[in-house]
């Protein structure tokens, strides 16, 4: 497979490369393990989707849109409060 040349700000590639050394992996082998592991925007839905499904059919959970909104949101409160812990 070809090689790609992406721009980004140095700092930004110079702290990539220190996380992959880390890791022991040169700059490329880090960026192709972590798009292998990312999920796309409908990967994630989708696999959201399948989540809800077993839940509905498990146990009947099923909560609706609004209810999705007002979860999600008190995720992220309560990660908020944890990140300020």
């Amino acid at each position: 497979m070809p090689d790609a040349n992406i721009r980004i700000p140095a700092e930004a590639r110079d702290r990539l490369a220190e996380i992959a050394a880390a890791e022991g992996l040169c700059l490329c082998a880090y960026l192709a393990r972590m798009a292998d592991t990312l999920l796309t925007p409908a990967e994630r839905a989708e696999r959201a989707g399948r989540a809800r499904a077993v839940l509905r059919e498990w146990n009947g959970y099923d909560p609706s849109p609004g209810e999705q909104v007002a979860l999600d949101a008190e995720l992220d409160r309560r990660l908020a409060q944890a990140d300020a812990a």
